[in-house]
């Protein structure tokens, strides 16, 4: 019976090969040596001609490069934006025409002016008018710029003077003006017949689309035989 003690024979020794990280590293500097060198931009005090790197030479910075590139550029002179113009005016509509509308925004709850008169005086306002600009209005705080007398006139020969003046006044983009309408001491029974015909004039139509607010004079401008009318811009 064999000697189950006997010794066991000694394994082969296994060789590692040696640990060198820098093996093959001198024949790679060779290599780029031989390589040839990449250009690179040079500053422009070095001047033109040879750009491959060389003793006393540095290269561009990131803004040379840039207004190096961009030297040649030339900068754009944008056109200059026409004036902004003001939305036409339409033409007066038809004295029927206007009355129609009047009347169809009546139905529909649509009248744009308030009112508040008595018999002394008349004043209206569109919708939403700031108070503080119909106080100014009222206390005579507007220049005025330009002013229509209609004395001694019948409602037929008025209007289409009212018309054209607030017509006019509008276009010259004029804010306050004035119309004289008189007290109606000439007319039958004294009755202001112009100034209750105003009051209509101003508020609907084409001429009230010119409006924004009126009200009668001050006293010393001709207080109930007056009326200062504020026009949109």
């Amino acid at each position: 019976m064999k000697d189950r003690k006997a010794k066991a024979k000694p394994k082969k020794k296994v060789e590692r090969p040696f640990f060198a990280p820098f093996t093959g590293l001198e024949d790679l500097a060779k290599e780029m040596k031989k390589a040839t060198p990449i250009p690179c931009p040079l500053s422009p005090e070095v001047g033109k001609g040879d750009q491959s790197v060389r003793p006393g030479m540095r290269e561009m910075s990131d803004e040379e490069m840039f207004a190096a590139e961009v030297a040649d550029v030339a900068p754009i002179d944008p056109a200059p934006l026409p004036p902004l113009k003001p939305p036409p005016l339409r033409a007066p509509a038809s004295e029927d025409d206007e009355v129609r509308a009047h009347l169809d925004a009546l139905v529909a709850g649509e009248a744009p002016f308030h009112f508040s008169d008595s018999d002394e005086y008349i004043e209206g306002w569109v919708r939403d008018l700031d108070h503080r600009i119909l106080k100014k209005l009222r206390r005579g705080e507007f220049s005025v710029e330009e002013h229509l007398d209609l004395h001694r006139l019948v409602k037929e020969e008025a209007k289409p003077l009212v018309r054209a003046f607030v017509w006019e006044c509008r276009k010259k983009g004029l804010r306050c003006v004035r119309i004289v309408h008189g007290r109606g001491l000439h007319s039958k029974d004294t009755t202001p017949v112009l100034k209750e015909a105003l009051k209509v004039w101003l508020s609907q139509g084409g001429i009230g689309a010119q409006v924004l607010a009126f009200t009668s004079a001050p006293p010393a401008d001709g207080g109930a035989g007056a009326v200062y009318v504020l026009l949109r811009k």
